[in-house]
């Protein structure tokens, strides 16, 4: 089998203002990344879109609403001090949605081996009735829901790396017992949330909070202690990955000091556990990451492996 890869031409219709970290060049920069000749091998699928069925099992409708009547017809409208619409954001929060959860499809569905899915806005700190951070819709969270209610899986893992704390993903979770949500962060670090006592309904939340400025030697440690003995013992059914990269030492809006080969490490080592545990399913959905060329070095490790553990 191979790797999956999930993008669409509509996240580059998702435009915010100039200077705005969360920009159309990141997209830009992943896909000419992904364009390499040591890529050719991946299955390219174009993302379809999310319709409010699938939105719905995270997001009541009133929500769906209004972020729907918030699009601009021209400029941009700002939801908060981060956040921004421009005439194309829903498209691109849908087809994000909806690459995340043909990317399940087909991996659960023994298509390709693993998936990444190259997409904007980012989702993980969209909450139930509150868009922030950039986010919009859930996009990792409602891909999990969806794995548990279509697919019929007993329990999903989400491991979130992103630099910063995925208090969405951890909202729309926290009362689904079939789901376990880690998150490593930079802490402290906006939003402010991710604290080890925040534990969800079920005990199945575990925030990792990090310290600004220590590097990869730490995160690993982290994972090797606290994150991957958890996962063995849960035995998910299916591992996804909010896949930031704005732990990196370059990125502008964080401290984390990770280096490229930080980020290989951590997905080899949860491709491992995925080997190990689910017959290698996982899907990665890309978050944060606001370096261009950091992000665009990071997303191609990331890739690589995932590929070799495909193969």
């Amino acid at each position: 089998m191979t790797t999956g890869l999930w993008t669409h031409p509509a996240f580059a219709g998702h435009v915010t203002p100039p200077g705005h970290p969360e920009q159309v060049a990141r997209i830009a920069y992943v896909e000419r990344a992904l364009a390499d000749a040591r890529f050719s091998t991946l299955a390219r699928a174009e993302a379809p879109a999310a319709d409010d069925v699938a939105l719905r099992r995270c997001h009541p409708q009133a929500y769906i609403d209004r972020i729907v009547a918030a699009e601009p017809a021209t400029g941009w409208r700002q939801l908060d001090a981060d956040t921004h619409m421009s005439p194309g954001s829903v498209a691109a929060a849908r087809h994000a949605v909806g690459g995340a959860i043909a990317a399940v499809d087909a991996v659960v569905g023994g298509e390709v081996g693993n998936a990444f899915v190259a997409a904007r806005p980012p989702g993980h700190h969209a909450e139930r009735e509150t868009p922030m951070g950039f986010c919009l819709f859930g996009t990792v969270a409602i891909a999990a829901k969806h794995a548990l209610d279509h697919h019929g899986l007993a329990r999903v893992a989400v491991v979130d790396f992103d630099v910063h704390h995925g208090n969405g993903t951890q909202d729309l979770l926290w009362d689904e017992p079939r789901a376990v949500f880690f998150s490593s962060h930079q802490s402290p670090l906006w939003p402010g949330t991710g604290a080890e006592h925040e534990r969800g309904a079920h005990d199945t939340i575990f925030n990792i909070p990090l310290e600004p400025d220590s590097g990869g030697a730490t995160m690993r440690a982290a994972y090797e202690g606290r994150v991957f003995p958890i996962l063995r013992a849960l035995k998910p059914d299916l591992i996804l990955v909010s896949a930031g990269f704005d732990a990196h030492r370059a990125d502008p809006l964080a401290q984390l000091r990770w280096e490229t080969a930080d980020f290989a490490w951590l997905t080899a080592r949860l491709c491992d556990l995925a080997d190990e545990m689910c017959q290698g399913r996982l899907v990665s959905v890309l978050e944060g990451g606001y370096d261009l060329d950091a992000l665009a070095a990071s997303v191609a490790a990331h890739v690589e492996v995932l590929m070799e553990h495909s193969a």
